[in-house]
């Protein structure tokens, strides 16, 4: 546990410091793509550390000064698979962002999907002499917090105090100054397969950067893809990736459930690949030119030429209907579907007082998606864009950089974590998190 604290603390020192030189890096380290911007904070003198709980914590204007894309290399399911591929991989976007923006980069705040994510909902309760609540405070329920045994191997990322109440008050985004005789606090935890991270911090450890903070794609995706009143209200983001499908569920401008379908865009890729018996890159394509779920009769008389470069003329020269494509891509698109609902719903989605969902990610641009969507997962079905960052070249708005413009406004605007208050050394929970971030102490 306290292994944790230090190591979170040690993140968010790094972040501080790189915040008051002006400069980081965004680093989304995905199966198809790995994308790095560069900020340069504006105003470093309007970031304030602790000032507030929740949403606004520790403000800073930026604007975006480089950016690079490449594509992904040694990372399946979102997870990196060999190191020394990504590790090049993550070199050239940052060496290109860096060249862009004429500037040097030394720290980076990083996201991943897959991970195997898994979410509790914690609360804690103390008695207090009823005066006003304090720092101290806030700290102490937060400590009372009863952590589950989440098993071995398994790290925290997230840790947020969701809500707060006072005496019989519930809904109170920050309790300090109010008076009562009672605190108590509602708290999601995320935690995600340790080897994960561990090998992502000591591939961007072997890229000589330094790693100010990490975060879950599913949880920066919902921070950018969704506006104000959807994460107020409840709404659920579902990030379809290349490698896998991250869904997150926001309720009162907080994520209260997080999880990841390790399916995603390159698996329809792949059944197109194995159906038309092409190679991925032309798969790809087809996909992107002429991929859709819904097939009308036009469909039957629109033919798409399979070039190869086989040498054996009769199958270099095939063409397929684009109703054989659709047929090829449907299922395939259906089964990452229904694995989203059996998320939403295992999560009591449908309880929310609001069911609205928002597709973002590279793959929530096939054709006719949103329509499907709405007959699997529910009425209330729209396609989400990133909200707009000052600086972002016109290449980097698509969905597909939902999870890198997310992690921009996590990078400037952090939501309090439990590490971020002192809790008291003697009310650490016992056996909680003990095991807790232990690679840090190797990497670091």
């Amino acid at each position: 546990m306290t292994e944790l604290y230090e190591t979170q603390r040690a993140m968010r020192a790094m972040r501080k410091a790189a915040l008051q030189r002006g400069v980081i890096a965004i680093l989304d380290v995905g199966s198809s793509k790995i994308a790095c911007l560069v900020l340069r904070f504006d105003r470093t003198d309007a970031f304030v550390e602790g000032e507030d709980i929740g949403s606004m914590a520790g403000q800073a204007g930026f604007r975006v000064v480089g950016a690079a894309t490449t594509r992904s290399r040694g990372v399946k399911f979102g997870e990196i698979s060999a190191m020394a591929e990504t590790e090049r991989a993550i070199r050239t976007a940052v060496q290109a962002a860096q060249k862009m923006a004429n500037l040097r980069v030394d720290h980076v705040i990083a996201c991943f999907s897959g991970a195997r994510p898994r979410s509790y909902g914690l609360d804690g309760t103390i008695d207090m002499d009823g005066g006003q609540v304090t720092e101290q405070d806030v700290a102490r329920v937060l400590a009372a917090c009863e952590v589950p045994d989440y098993g071995q191997g398994r790290e925290v990322v997230h840790a947020q105090p969701v809500n707060f109440a006072l005496d019989h008050r519930s809904g109170l985004q920050d309790p300090r100054g109010q008076i009562g005789h009672s605190l108590s606090t509602d708290m999601h935890m995320l935690t995600v397969d340790g080897t994960a991270i561990q090998n992502l911090a000591y591939c961007i450890k072997r890229c000589d950067l330094e790693l100010a903070g990490v975060a879950s794609s599913a949880y920066v995706s919902g921070l950018s893809a969704l506006i104000e009143d959807e994460q107020n209200l409840g709404a659920a983001c579902i990030d379809l990736g290349g490698g896998s499908t991250g869904v997150s569920i926001f309720m009162r401008k907080h994520m209260i459930y997080a999880d990841s379908v390790r399916m995603g865009g390159d698996h329809v890729t792949s059944d197109i690949s194995m159906g038309l018996q092409v190679p991925m890159t032309t798969a790809e394509r087809i996909k992107t030119f002429y991929g859709g779920v819904y097939a009308t009769g036009m469909d039957d008389r629109e033919m798409i030429d399979l070039d190869g470069a086989t040498g054996d003329w009769e199958h270099d020269r095939r063409s397929v209907s684009r109703a054989e494509l659709i047929g090829i891509m449907r299922p395939r698109v259906e089964e990452i579907l229904e694995e989203v609902r059996a998320r939403l719903d295992a999560a009591g989605f449908d309880h929310l007082p609001s069911q609205q969902i928002v597709l973002t990610g590279g793959g929530s641009q096939i054709p006719g998606l949103d329509g499907l969507a709405s007959r699997i997962l529910g009425q209330q079905v729209r396609l989400g864009r990133p909200l707009r960052v000052h600086g972002l070249p016109q290449a980097a708005t698509g969905p597909g950089f939902a999870s890198a413009v997310g992690l921009c406004c996590f990078a400037a605007h952090p939501q309090d974590e439990w590490w971020d208050f002192d809790t008291p050394a003697e009310r650490y929970p016992g056996r909680s998190l003990q095991r807790a971030v232990k690679w840090f102490r190797d990497n670091w």
